[in-house]
């Protein structure tokens, strides 16, 4: 690497000049340096707990895991009441993701996890990860929120994989390097904010013309986005990073996003397996519809 190019005095602490070979600095990386690790695999023996429903997720609420209980929570409302399920909160701070139980279901170590014990067909229990494909695999079984007509279907998918293609620049690139890094970049933070509002126009635009994502009809594609950008939309992740985004400019998005939050199924959603924010808007564990009203943090406490 040229010194002519990168002048090490203008580089990010000053002075900085990448080794010739990487080695992981366990202390380097902000706030959540201390659940990021360059290895896979499990650091402890600790199985998983299991409840009465067939469907038992492993999650937090984080937008990932808000994707998913938001569709359990929406299939449920339509009647779907196979889709009842266990919510087991797994505290990624503590490194429960690295757990040989949650391995075993996610070799990726990452929330969302679930597994079926009534797979469709019968047979053992079908672990299934990735948001993404938690999704699908939800919405094929329960013959909801995904069309099946092959045009309709196809741009739900197309937009259901725009968001898992594009979050990683929200959530790891201008979150991280806006709120989380242990030092402001200007490069970084510029670099980052430009492609969010770039995806910002993509979704402002497609909304002028269309209800939902997929046009006219509710499905997973909305589902997945508004956890991430709808939550953006409404100043309510990274500090301040709304005013500093200017997000109030989408209007189309902000038409989109109200009218999702205004769904119960919704709301019920983006309570499960939360750990912040007002008490009343946690609930850690969900194993029944009635914990809503009998089991949130500010009734049983700490």
């Amino acid at each position: 690497m040229s010194d002519e190019k990168f002048p090490p005095e203008k580089n990010l602490p000053a002075g900085y000049v990448p080794p010739k070979v990487w080695k992981w600095d366990s202390e380097s990386g902000g706030t959540f340096a201390n659940i990021n690790r360059p290895i896979a695999g499990p650091t402890h023996d600790k199985e998983l707990p299991v409840g009465k429903h067939p469907l038992q997720l492993y999650s937090l609420a984080t937008p990932n895991g808000v994707k998913v209980t938001i569709l359990l929570e929406e299939l449920l409302a339509a009647g779907h009441s196979g889709a009842e399920y266990d919510a087991w909160l797994i505290n990624i701070g503590k490194g429960e993701q690295f757990g040989s139980g949650f391995v075993d279901v996610n070799p990726n170590s990452k929330i969302p996890a679930l597994m079926d014990h009534a797979p469709k067909g019968g047979g053992k229990p079908l672990r299934v990860f990735e948001s993404g494909s938690i999704l699908v695999y939800l919405a094929d079984k329960f013959g909801a929120f995904l069309p099946k007509e092959i045009r309709a279907r196809t741009e739900a998918l197309n937009w259901l994989f725009w968001q898992m293609g594009s979050a990683p620049f929200l959530g790891g690139g201008f979150g991280h390097f806006y709120a989380y890094a242990p030092m402001k970049i200007e490069y970084a933070i510029n670099r980052y904010a430009m492609e969010v509002k770039r995806q910002m126009h993509v979704l402002d635009r497609h909304l002028a013309d269309n209800e939902y994502m997929a046009g006219s009809e509710y499905t997973v594609a909305d589902m997945a986005i508004w956890p991430w950008y709808g939550r953006l939309a409404a100043g309510d992740v990274y500090e301040d990073s709304g005013s500093f985004l200017s997000v109030e400019e989408y209007s189309n998005v902000q038409r989109w996003r109200k009218q999702l939050e205004a769904r119960p199924a919704v709301q019920r959603g983006a309570m499960v397996n939360r750990s912040f924010g007002e008490p009343s808007k946690q609930l850690r564990e969900r194993h029944d519809a009635s914990d809503f009203e009998h089991r949130t943090q500010d009734k049983i406490g700490t």
